[in-house]
């Protein structure tokens, strides 16, 4: 099946892989030739490798700029964060890793559980597009989401405006808090971001393929390897199998 994998996922002969640069859990530096580098690009280079074919790693500065190629011929596939609302265009695997979503709020909030974020009068800083602001826009009912572009922004605009909440990955939260003396990380998570691979919807072959290949890589331990290789053990955790 690779063989008629490959001629859906890599129609021009090379892999062309979308790469989300700004996820600093899944892309973790630059190769000697200046690639990106990371668990994500790794599982890109082993697909590539499975289909017999070239890769080219396309570099975007946020998942949503990923999300608006699908479909244009532009990307072969994209690794990403699997949410309902890219999945109208993206045929996604099941997650090879999940992180954490939560907040963190400012010394003295009277904010102390995720419960109690969602309420009038709360603004929460958030990086517009990012799937865990995808998860917000479905469930948060009461407060304010203030959406800025990226996950430096939604930090700065945070401390600028004095919001109530910032939504973030907990990894990066766990940085940003030791910048604000007396801000707490809330205990929990609201969701868990599913970093997941796809193609474009249509590629039955393919899709069948990447979901396997998926699969595969998380049952046999490469995943976890890769975890371990780019050391972000205890911030991304290997998903469970589909």
């Amino acid at each position: 099946m690779s063989l008629e994998a490959a001629k859906e996922l890599a129609p021009t002969g090379a892999l062309r892989a979308a790469i989300n640069m700004s996820n600093f859990l899944l892309v973790t530096g630059k190769t000697a030739i200046g690639e990106p580098d990371g668990v994500s690009p790794d599982m890109a280079r082993e697909l590539a490798k499975r289909l017999s074919v070239d890769l080219e790693l396309l570099q975007y500065k946020t998942p949503g700029e990923i999300s608006d190629d699908a479909g244009k011929d532009i990307w072969d596939i994209g690794n990403i964060g699997a949410e309902p609302k890219r999945a109208e265009k993206i045929d996604f695997t099941a997650a090879y890793c999940e992180i954490q979503s939560t907040y963190m709020v400012p010394p003295g909030s009277e904010i102390t559980s995720l419960d109690q974020v969602d309420q009038k009068g709360v603004r929460i800083a958030v990086s517009a597009r990012s799937a865990y602001d995808l998860w917000l826009e479905r469930n948060i009912k009461n407060a304010e989401l203030v959406r800025v572009d990226g996950i430096d922004a939604s930090f700065d605009i945070f401390m600028e405006k004095k919001l109530e909440a910032l939504a973030g990955l907990r990894p990066r939260l766990i940085s940003d808090v030791e910048r604000v003396p007396g801000a707490k990380i809330l205990e929990g998570q609201f969701t868990a971001v599913q970093q997941a691979m796809g193609c474009t919807r249509g590629k039955d072959i393919g899709a069948r393929f990447l979901k396997e290949f998926v699969e595969e890589m998380k049952s046999t331990g490469f995943v976890g390897r890769l975890i371990e290789k780019h050391d972000v053990v205890g911030r991304l955790s290997v998903a469970g199998p589909a």
